[in-house]
């Protein structure tokens, strides 16, 4: 790769919040966050699972990948869409059903916060929820590689 991947190519557009980095990353101006443009499981996962897609991550020259919390990933639901919720110019391929956040639940140990992209809301499951859900890993936009 030729180019550095924290320097995204279109960031001279003003108000632009998304911006492809051309690796399968999306750098997210707004929030200071890098994205996994795709979802990293074919198949729904427990968190125990989760975390460790993450953690195994090698995308965009970056190693440092984990799950968002839920106020990172909550913000990347539109609510004005539905099946996806979600811009899917930049999160083209996104599962209708729900995602991992590694935000605990305060009134509910030990559930974890999950987003629902194919109708942008939130709610909480057990870790080790048979029916699991789906993994979009995240970083911090400028940490070091």
């Amino acid at each position: 790769m030729t180019s550095d991947a924290t320097t995204p190519r279109t960031a001279q557009v003003p108000g632009l919040r998304f911006i492809d980095n051309g690796d399968g990353t999306v750098s997210d101006v707004h929030l200071g966050l890098m994205w996994s443009r795709g979802t990293l499981n074919e198949r729904e996962v427990g968190y125990a699972a989760a975390e460790r897609l993450c953690a195994d991550l090698r995308l965009g020259g970056f190693s440092d990948w984990r799950l968002p919390t839920i106020e990172q990933l909550f913000a990347l639901a539109d609510r004005t869409r539905s099946e996806p919720a979600i811009d899917t110019a930049v999160f083209s391929v996104t599962r209708l059903d729900w995602y991992w956040s590694r935000t605990p639940s305060a009134w509910a140990p030990p559930a974890y916060w999950i987003v629902s992209f194919g109708n942008g809301l939130a709610s909480y499951t057990a870790p080790d929820n048979y029916l699991g859900g789906y993994v979009r890993a995240s970083r911090p936009l400028q940490a070091d590689r």
